[in-house]
């Protein structure tokens, strides 16, 4: 049976997040997580599963991409197709046209796994390398000692603090209480923590969420932030070790996160905070 594209109804998500939890493993390159949707889920379940493609074949799901934004498919595959050259195939030809509905026209990226056929096909229909992107990762294993900072944990009761937080941290943000709430009525959400972090003062400083895909498999950090009120006091490093502290009493084998290449100063907060970066990874782009 011929491989088909398509976007989810809001009932079909549930079935996208538990492919996704089921491909994540260590020594597996992944470009999605569960946790992605968890995230894009502030925008409410609607808005989730327009953002969402899964392709098939005879009924499986073999691929699942997020459109993240109007100008990135953020995609992954099952860990046993990256190299089926029918999938591969048909995946090019539904990114690079526009009529098909999976990317809009213009100027657009794609990330997928870096061992995915995919990075050999589209190169050759006008694509291009982007910006490099540095994966790190914190193994589990050993018991994470504890940071130097005030953690609470993030409810229903006190999201407005993990809202006021991720807006004093990332410029142009529009983080509500209202937008936590929508994020707590997606599947990722019970596999998922929410954390601040408070100075001497009691303020607020920092904040992140982490993302389990079940015991034993990667977790994630999406996303992390430090007041731009109270940078430069080592709160970043802090508030990510509490996160991996998390992740390891949700039984994730390790903790992992991506960030651009040109953002030296998270690459070495992380890198402080215990986690190793790994090659680096790029997307692919198209130019309008």
């Amino acid at each position: 049976m011929a491989i088909t594209v398509e976007k989810p109804d809001i009932d079909g998500l549930d079935e996208a997040v538990a492919a996704l939890r089921d491909w994540q493993s260590e020594g597996v390159a992944w470009q999605l997580h569960p946790g992605d949707l968890g995230w894009f889920w502030r925008s409410g379940a609607e808005a989730t599963a327009a953002a969402v493609r899964i392709w098939r074949r005879n009924g499986r799901i073999l691929a699942v991409g997020l459109l993240d934004g109007a100008d990135l498919l953020r995609l992954t595959t099952a860990p046993d197709v990256r190299r089926d050259e029918e999938l591969a195939r048909r995946m090019a030809e539904d990114v690079i046209a526009p009529e098909r509905g999976v990317l809009p026209p213009g100027e657009v990226a794609v990330e997928a796994p870096m061992d995915a056929l995919l990075q050999d096909l589209l190169p050759g229909h006008g694509w291009r390398t982007g910006e490099p992107w540095t994966p790190l990762s914190r193994d589990l294993a050993d018991p994470v000692k504890a940071p130097d900072l005030r953690i609470e944990p993030i409810g229903p009761d006190n999201c407005h603090v993990w809202a006021d937080v991720m807006r004093g941290a990332f410029d142009g943000s529009t983080f509500t209480p209202e937008k936590w709430r929508a994020m707590a009525t997606g599947a990722p959400y019970a596999d998922s923590r929410y954390l601040a972090g408070y100075d001497e003062r009691g303020d607020a400083v920092a904040a992140v969420a982490v993302w389990s895909a079940g015991a034993g498999k990667p977790g994630i950090l999406e996303p992390m932030g430090v007041h731009r009120d109270h940078r430069g006091h080592g709160y970043g490093k802090a508030i990510t070790v509490a996160a991996a502290a998390a992740l390891q009493e949700l039984g994730s084998s390790s903790a992992a996160l991506g960030t651009p290449s040109s953002n030296v100063a998270a690459v070495a907060t992380y890198k402080s905070a215990g986690f190793h970066a790994r090659p680096e990874v790029r997307d692919l782009t198209r130019d309008a």
